[in-house]
């Protein structure tokens, strides 16, 4: 690696390490305060919530299919909607945190962005249109999703704007290609739009960003003539 692709991926470290995530719902450090117990009981209701279906469903329902009491449950979330919130918060961050350990530093930038877009997409691949919709009336739910639609916005950008460095591709606004890439997976997940796509919002996300690259990669037919 020369010194020029050096430079390049420590700015790029320092870019991502700048750029904060979302404040989780449960931190940290109240996460690692909970027991083993509780823990199993988080990895247990996240697969039940993306399955949908409850939108009726009661703490002492929840509590009852967690397999758990009252008392336990209460000791995570204060209510079933901050739970459930709590438990997609929880699991966006996880995605998002593999996502940018999965990021090669020694490939080109658009191609680090296409792995990290497909990562963070995968945070709808098992969402229902059940789920979607019972979600849609978590009060804070849309303040949640565009939190974290807003962090994936900046690191795509901050990968499109090394790719325009690195002249992998010409000069384009970088800003409005991130809002249109970053949210794409998000949007495909709405109630409101399953009914014009064909396929999973993960599936109808990465063709539609293929679609794209395409566009930029021809873009550096102008950097190069």
């Amino acid at each position: 690696m020369n010194a020029a692709s050096r430079s390049s991926l420590s700015r790029l470290r320092g870019i991502l390490a700048r750029v904060r995530a979302p404040k989780r719902r449960l931190s940290r450090k109240a996460e690692s305060a909970l027991s083993p117990r509780q823990l199993e009981i988080l990895d247990v209701l996240e697969e039940w919530i993306l399955r949908g279906g409850f939108a009726d469903v009661t703490m002492a329902e929840i509590a009852k299919r967690a397999g758990c009491s009252m008392r336990t449950l209460y000791g995570i979330a204060p209510s079933k909607d901050a739970l459930v919130l709590a438990l997609l918060d929880r699991r966006l961050h996880r995605i998002g945190r593999e996502a940018i350990r999965a990021l090669d530093l020694e490939e080109p930038p658009l191609e680090r962005l296409r792995a990290y877009l497909r990562a963070t997409n995968l945070a709808v691949q098992p969402n229902t249109a059940a789920f979607s919709n019972d979600f849609a009336r978590v009060p804070g739910a849309p303040a949640l999703n565009e939190a974290h639609a807003a962090y994936v916005v900046a690191i795509t950008r901050a990968l499109l704007d090394e790719a325009v460095a690195e002249q992998q591709i010409g000069e384009i606004n970088t800003a409005a290609v991130a809002h249109i890439l970053g949210r794409l997976g998000n949007d495909f997940s709405r109630p409101s739009l399953q009914n014009i796509i064909s396929g999973a919002p993960q599936t109808t996300a990465d063709a539609i960003a293929e679609i794209i690259f395409a566009g930029l990669r021809a873009t550096s037919e102008t950097v190069k003539t």
